[in-house]
This record gives structure tokens, C-alpha cells and sequence, in this order.
């Protein structure tokens, strides 16, 4: 996270919806050899979040319960020091992250199925309209060698941290240039979120 507290106002109820909304970030635990990371979609509910991992994931062999991160990363775009309109500034790069930190524990094999039927729910809502995919359209066959491949884990979140670096420390007219450079000449994932998050200061 980022040590300016300018960049760091978020509450912890804002994290935690952005943390929900994005669904997907890189959870990391410490192996023998070093630091273990696996990029996973999740779904979250009343203080943790569920998730799963293929059984050969080193994560999934790692010894448990232990203590984890899990990073969530927003829209983010690179920030010209041109477009400040302003002497003796410098590149940056603006965006959003949520770290959550807590412990990984491993769930039962019955938790699997509801985990992942709750997960799809969830990620087929946003295509609305369209018809959601549910489990049931999966053979029973298949749904069960799927099921051999992967197990069910849950994320205790214990502390939430945040950044959301959108130019605070700039004067509203720096900002008002970045975000104009941003909608003329952007690249970055997303950039065109940043401008209008960093327009919305």
C-alpha cells in the first residue's frame, strides 16, 4: 500500500465493496522456498472470502491454516507529468488496490459444490440478461471429475488496507488536466475509470 495517507481514505466498507465487486486478485501465503501466489476468482460473504484451487496448486499443498494475503487491483492507467500543465513534475501512475489480509484455511469437500454454485451465481448476474449458466447444466459425469480437480478454501479477512492513488496531492487544475490527457491519449488497464474517478475528486 502506499505510504501517503492522502491515498489511503478509503473506509474499510469501501474496500470491501470494491474487493466484492471485482471478484478476482492474487492470493500469496509463504512457502518453504518463498512466497506462493495463485490469481483466483472469489466470492465474498460475511468476513472472508471463498474461494478454490486446483489440488496440484502449491497454494493447496501449502501447509494450513496460515496466514495470507489477497491482493484485489482496480483500473489503473500511467499519468504523463505533461498533462499537469505544470513546471518539475514526474510520470506516475495512478490506481486502485485492496489488500486483504488474514488466515487460509482449507474447507470440507461438502463445501465445495454450494462455494461453487454461489461463485457462478454471482458472476452470471452481471451478464443479465442473459439466461445465467447454472451447475445443472452439467452432466453429472463431468460435474464430478470437475470436482476431483479442485477444493474449497476460505479467506478469514482480518485487516483491510487501500489505496486509491487518483492525484489527491495534485491541484484540482493538475487533475483536471490528467484526466483530459487520460481521455485523449491513455493506455493502461482501464484507464478511462481513472479519469473519471480522478474527474469525481
Amino acid at each position: 500500500m502506499h505510504p501517503n495517507p492522502v491515498f489511503r481514505t478509503t473506509s474499510a466498507a469501501d474496500a470491501l465493496a470494491i474487493a466484492r465487486g471485482r471478484g478476482f486478485g492474487t492470493l500469496s501465503v509463504n512457502g518453504a522456498a518463498g512466497p506462493l501466489a495463485a490469481h483466483i476468482p472469489f466470492e465474498m460473504q460475511e468476513g472472508a472470502a471463498y474461494l478454490h484451487l486446483a489440488r496440484s496448486n502449491a497454494i493447496a499443498r501449502a501447509t494450513l491454516p496460515a496466514p495470507a494475503l489477497l491482493a484485489v487491483l482496480g483500473p489503473d492507467a500511467y499519468i504523463s507529468p505533461d498533462w499537469y500543465g505544470a513546471a518539475d513534475q514526474v510520470p506516475t501512475w495512478n490506481y486502485v488496490a485492496v489488500h486483504l489480509r488474514g488466515v487460509l484455511e482449507p474447507l470440507p469437500p461438502e463445501a465445495l459444490r454450494p462455494h461453487l454454485e454461489r461463485m457462478s451465481a454471482q458472476m452470471e448476474a452481471r451478464l443479465a440478461p442473459k439466461q445465467p449458466w447454472t451447475i445443472g447444466k452439467m452432466s453429472a459425469e463431468a460435474l464430478m471429475r470437475m470436482e476431483r480437480m479442485i477444493l474449497p478454501f476460505r479467506f478469514v479477512i482480518e485487516a483491510v488496507e487501500s489505496t486509491a492513488k487518483l492525484g489527491q496531492n495534485k491541484t484540482a487544475d493538475q487533475r483536471a488536466g490528467a484526466v483530459a490527457g487520460l481521455r485523449e491519449a491513455a493506455f493502461g488497464m482501464e484507464a478511462q475509470q481513472i479519469a473519471r474517478l480522478m474527474d469525481g475528486l
